[in-house]
């Protein structure tokens, strides 16, 4: 099953949950008529007004098409706004699809491509709760381009899986709506296209081209910052394209608010439509990670101990990039000098040894302090300084302020302000609950030697 049926699929069991208990209300159905002629039924396709429903058979259509309007009902609470139905049969399916157009490249001054990275794509894609929110954004824009978030833009640190999920929209669209045109570009060599065209006197046939696109895709857009000539174009193209209904999606290392150096009336637009955020993969993440990237090497992952995946993804889990380079730095070490096929907790040991990161006391500093605490905890230098109180992220974050205030000697009120501008008093308070967790907790005492052990103070 692919990703869109998937999704299609859980809309239409929520679907016919609703059908079955609008039924009932109206006293039109009960759970013998609807076992017999709805539950086999499916959503074939769905867009922003219209959905097309497959019966099994005449006789399950027929019904269907007499309760269409509870169907209707369902369907349009499922997804919030009026939605009304084609429902035919299995047989007359394919004469209800859209016939598929031949793809078209788009033709970009000085670019010929789509400059996708075709290996990205929602499959591949490892969904946990680090960033689950910002995979369904991803693949709502991808199935109904320009109609739900536009723009989309993608924030949180190197590594996460940003461009994963950029390059995941622009596959997914070019598969699907071939008569569709996508462009991916990093924000630096949109800047570099923009210039050359200025140089060649053909801004203006640039402007036009990317008007004509129906999804463009900019990674990096921070590094736009500073670039007014640039700022200029991608304000005008931004304007055309959204006003056009086509869909734009960024990514950035920050939200749009804490770019510095881009023009207000850009950080405006960019905030005018869905912020979503990635973060350090979980624990069960990183594993179900490392796992995909070993069946992408040809490696059997039963070929390496549950331990050495749970020991990798325990101490290298703060961005996807250094879990595969762990990855490949294990395999390495295995092929090369391990006395064995299978890989064990011991040649994990032996291969990352000397590779722990640590922090120089003579050059520690509150932002080296709030990394080491990030780490240890398989979160964010975003999350601990947002104003986000889960209790994990709060538990770090008192730590860090703590460890700030103990080994840096630093005033309350400097601290509140390293920490996203927080009151004196939130520091104090923070600093007391670690202090007194020292006394009354083996986890905090053990939490805290560890930390120091990293930044090597005691």
């Amino acid at each position: 099953m692919t990703v869109m049926d998937s999704y299609l699929s859980d809309i239409w069991k929520r679907t016919l949950k609703l059908i079955l208990e609008r039924g009932k209300q109206k006293e039109l159905l009960d759970d013998l008529i609807f076992n017999q002629f709805f539950s086999q039924s499916r959503l074939v396709d769905l867009n922003e007004s219209k959905a097309l429903i497959a019966a099994p058979g005449f006789l399950e259509c027929s019904i269907m098409l007499q309760n269409k309007n509870i169907v209707e009902e369902a369907i349009s609470e499922v997804q919030e706004r009026q939605i009304t139905c084609d429902i035919v049969t299995e047989d007359n399916l394919e004469k209800m699809r859209p016939v598929v157009k031949t793809r078209k490249t788009p033709s970009i001054t000085g670019l010929n491509t789509t400059n996708l990275i075709a290996d990205y794509t929602f499959d591949n894609f490892v969904v946990g709760s680090s960033n689950r929110e910002s995979h369904s954004a991803a693949l709502a824009c991808a199935y109904n381009p320009g109609q739900f978030f536009n723009p989309l833009f993608i924030f949180g640190n190197s590594g996460l899986g940003k461009t994963h999920l950029l390059n995941a929209i622009g596959n997914y669209v070019a598969e699907h709506s071939p008569d569709k045109k996508v462009y991916y570009t990093s924000s630096e060599d949109f800047v570099n296209a923009v210039v050359n065209s200025i140089k060649n006197g053909q801004i203006q046939e640039f402007k036009e081209e990317m008007n004509d696109l129906d999804v463009l895709l900019v990674d990096d857009i921070q590094f736009l910052a500073g670039k007014e000539k640039s700022h200029e174009t991608f304000f005008y193209i931004f304007n055309e394209l959204v006003n056009n209904k086509k869909q734009i999606c960024l990514t950035s290392d920050r939200q749009p608010s804490e770019i510095k150096g881009l023009e207000d009336r850009l950080i405006s637009r960019f905030s005018s439509g869905l912020s979503v955020g990635v973060d350090s993969p979980e624990f069960e993440t990183s594993v179900a990670i490392l796992k995909v990237k070993l069946e992408k090497q040809s490696v059997d992952p039963s070929m390496v101990d549950d331990d050495v995946l749970a020991y990798i993804a325990s101490n290298f889990s703060q961005d996807v990039r250094k879990l595969e380079g762990a990855l490949n730095r294990l395999l390495f070490y295995s092929i090369n000098f391990a006395s064995t096929n299978r890989i064990d907790l011991k040649t994990a040991v032996a291969a990352f040894k000397g590779q722990a990161q640590t922090i120089d006391k003579n050059d520690l500093t509150a932002s080296k302090i709030i990394r080491a605490v990030a780490d240890y905890y398989g979160l964010t230098r975003q999350q601990l300084i947002s104003k986000t109180r889960t209790k994990n992220i709060a538990t770090a974050r008192h730590m860090a302020m703590y460890l700030c205030r103990k080994h840096l000697d630093m005033p309350f009120v400097k601290i509140g302000d390293e920490f996203g501008k927080r009151d004196h008093s939130t520091v104090m308070s923070a600093c007391e609950k670690v202090e007194k967790g020292l006394k009354n907790s083996d986890t905090y005492r053990q939490a805290i030697s560890e930390l120091e052990k990293m930044i090597k103070v005691s």
